[in-house]
């Protein structure tokens, strides 16, 4: 008596069903996945502006003086280390803006993003 003889694995219709089925699902989600992340670095950008900006007038309510530069922070412990831009994936593009009072030149009053273009609204990074 011979008993049949079934080979295992997937027939080749099998496979192009999934690999298309996959393609669909591929093709729902990476468009809402990459403005998540531009979101996501819009918002970092926002939260690391506002805590160094933070920390400059506290470094100011402490002291009475702006801070000679972004590092004298790190060196005074009030950061631990420069925030990363996330536009621009850097620490070193911040633009640094001077006190209006005419402190010491170089101080550091306010920072701003160096980060060349604009959010998802059309404001350019360098206003925020």
């Amino acid at each position: 008596m011979r008993r049949p003889h079934f080979k295992a694995g997937f027939t080749l219709i099998e496979l192009l069903v999934v690999l298309a089925i996959v393609a669909l699902l591929l093709t729902l989600a990476v468009p809402r996945f990459f403005p998540s992340m531009d979101t996501a670095r819009e918002t970092i950008l926002l939260d690391n502006l506002r805590s160094v900006r933070a920390v400059i007038d506290q470094y100011h309510a402490d002291t009475g003086r702006y801070p000679d530069s972004l590092e004298q922070l790190v060196e005074k412990k009030y950061l631990a280390r420069l925030p990363v831009d996330p536009i621009l994936e850097s620490d070193s593009g911040w633009i640094i803006v001077a006190p209006e009072d005419g402190g010491a030149p170089g101080a550091v009053a306010d920072i701003k993003s160096g980060a060349p273009g604009n959010d998802r609204s059309g404001r350019p990074y360098a206003q925020w």
